[in-house]
Order: structure tokens, then sequence, then C-alpha cells
């Protein structure tokens, strides 16, 4: 397989129509060996625009997000060099790789033990070495920690918790992707100042959820 030649095509007919048209996040994804971080069995799908089921062990249908979600959440994000980023659901650990050459240090949370090994592989062999790897479970959030200047939610939520908002600096960010099937809102929410935000909702997808957060009722009575 010329992974190279996919690796392009993914871009070019993929993330591109995906309004996805920042140069450095378009660079980085040209650069960025995913193949390198799905699991062996599925090397072949690398590319393809589809999520990829990560092994299942204590937790199953933890997947590797579509790279069209992928990377429209990373342009989204903006992060900056000198940013310090949280994020919740490390998987393979590709979006955490991704952060790591864009911000100045990455915490990931992973609440799979095999996911924690198989991440902290990947993300050595890739050469990043400003993310750090953490079991953990994201929904407990991340006491002692922070503040921090954006948080990647790699998966969706049904809301998303105060305790999590607390954890950025004011001028931060969080990006989430937040409701039910069969529409889901890509969000962002922006601390601007101590107890005030801003919510914007550019985008629908719809992607699994991340484990042991809360689950309101979808009716009203």
């Amino acid at each position: 397989m010329n992974y190279e030649q996919a690796r392009f095509n993914m871009i070019e007919q993929q993330i591109r129509p995906w309004e996805v048209l920042d140069s450095q996040v378009l660079s980085l994804l040209a650069v960025m060996r995913r193949e390198d971080f799905v699991p062996p069995a599925c090397r072949a799908m690398a590319f393809t625009d589809m999520e990829i089921p990560l092994p299942p062990h204590q937790h199953p249908g933890q997947v590797m997000l579509a790279p069209k979600v992928e990377a429209r959440l990373l342009q989204d994000m903006a992060v900056q060099k000198h940013e310090k980023v949280l994020e919740i659901g490390t998987g393979s650990g590709y979006m955490a790789a991704l952060l790591g050459h864009r911000a100045q240090q990455v915490t990931t949370l992973e609440i799979e033990p095999a996911l924690v090994e198989m991440a902290q592989r990947n993300l050595q062999k890739a050469g990043v070495y400003n993310v750090e790897v953490r079991l953990g479970d994201g929904a407990a959030g991340l006491a002692g920690s922070g503040p921090f200047d954006a948080i990647v939610l790699s998966g969706s939520v049904a809301e998303v918790p105060a305790s999590l908002l607390d954890l950025l600096k004011v001028g931060g960010r969080l990006s989430a992707i937040v409701g039910f099937e069969p529409v889901m809102r890509a969000t962002l929410i922006t601390r601007i100042g101590q107890a005030s935000w801003r919510t914007t909702q550019a985008w629908d997808t719809v992607a699994p959820r991340l484990l042991n957060f809360p689950e309101p009722s979808k009716f009203a009575f």
C-alpha cells in the first residue's frame, strides 16, 4: 500500500472538503503518520473516512474518530505553541500527537489501561515527548491540575460538565461533540470571564460517547 498517496488523498478528498483549510493543520496531517497509530490489523484502513475500532479489553466501543472530524476539531482549537492542553479520551494517541505538535504541553487522560500503554508506545515511536498520558477517568475531572488553555474531548457527551469548564483559564476554550444521535453539535466554549462563557456550535457530526459522563434525560416533561 502506498501510504503517502493514501495520506494525500485523505487530505484532499476528505479533509479539505470539510472546510479544514488552515495550512498549519494540513501540513501537520501530511507529516504525522496516522498509520502508526491504528491497531496493526486496521493499518490498511488508516486513511478511510470512518471511525476505527480500538482494542475492546475492559471498555468496548472505543474508536479513533474519523480523520475529517479530528482535523476539524484541531482547526477549531487553534492551539498555540505557548499553551497547555488537556485531552479527555486518549485512544491510540493520534489526536494527542497532533496537539503535541502545536502546544507546549499536553496532558491526556485514558480510562482503558491497555490503551494507555498503546498510546505511550505510539507517541514515543512518533517522537512526541511533550505529551503525558495518564490513566484516569476524564469524567471525574483532574483535581489539582490546570488551569489549561485548551481542553479537547475526543468523543461525545450529552452535556459538558462544569467541573471541566472550571479547569479553563480565562480566554481558554473547550471543544466537545455534544448532544444525542442522530445529530450532535461540535461545540466550542470559550471562558471570557471568571464566571462567563461564550458558546458556538459550527458544525454537526456524530461520535461515540466518552465513558462515565452523565446522561441526562432527552425528554422534558
